[in-house]
């Protein structure tokens, strides 16, 4: 007999987790790297050393990567719904998504970057190469695959933790997967959920390695 539930709603629910997946992955990247970056250039290595802004800033990363998801959503639920209005829904599940994983990603653009061999940042200091000119044309560009495949590992990240939205009603396949395969006992939707997130994730996995490769010329 066929499903209603995963007729009906399985096709909406795969689009609310791309969507809360896509916008959130787009700001974590888009705020990470810079966060990343500056723990980068005010660090021991640095262009721009200065140990009481790198001591502040990677505290700060500390605590947002040691925050249990679950627990950072509830607790910014006030400003969610100052945010976008709402505390439910994929687009109210954006917002502790990002402030989740930017922290996460940020360090890991320092790992990346922090691997980028140093007489490369030598030479280009010595042919008079600017602050800006290091950070963006040696540091990113020869950490470049590395930083992809950081996107990948978080993107993949924020794929779990939109499932773990689903608790609290983030919309999505999580919230999918617990309102009509848990609660509603329904095993067949708990299935094909979760058989479709691991080939969602799979494909995002293969992506990101082919990416990473194509810009690799080292």
């Amino acid at each position: 007999m066929e499903n209603r539930d995963l007729t009906e709603k399985l096709w909406p629910a795969t689009l609310e987790t791309f969507a809360m997946t896509g916008v959130s992955g787009i700001l974590t990247i888009a705020l990470g790297l810079p966060l990343g970056l500056a723990l980068i250039t005010t660090g021991p290595r640095g262009q721009h050393r200065n140990r009481i802004v790198y001591e502040i800033v990677s505290q700060i990363v500390n605590i947002g990567r040691s925050m249990p998801f679950i627990i950072l959503m509830v607790a910014i639920m006030s400003l969610t719904r100052f945010l976008v209005g709402s505390s439910i829904g994929w687009q109210a599940a954006c917002v502790p998504l990002t402030i989740g994983a930017i922290p996460f990603y940020a360090r890991l653009v320092e790992t990346a970057i922090n691997d980028v061999d140093q007489g490369k940042v030598e030479a280009a200091l010595m042919m008079g190469a600017s602050g800006a000119q290091i950070t963006w044309g040696v540091l990113v560009r020869e950490a470049l695959p590395t930083l992809i495949q950081s996107a990948t590992v978080t993107i993949i990240t924020l794929i779990g933790y939109s499932a773990m939205a689903g608790t609290v009603g983030g919309g999505g396949l999580g919230d999918m997967a617990i309102q009509y395969g848990y609660k509603g006992n329904e095993s067949d939707v708990m299935i094909v959920t979760v058989v479709l997130i691991v080939i969602v994730v799979g494909i995002i996995q293969v992506c990101g390695d082919m990416l990473s490769r194509l810009v690799d010329h080292r």
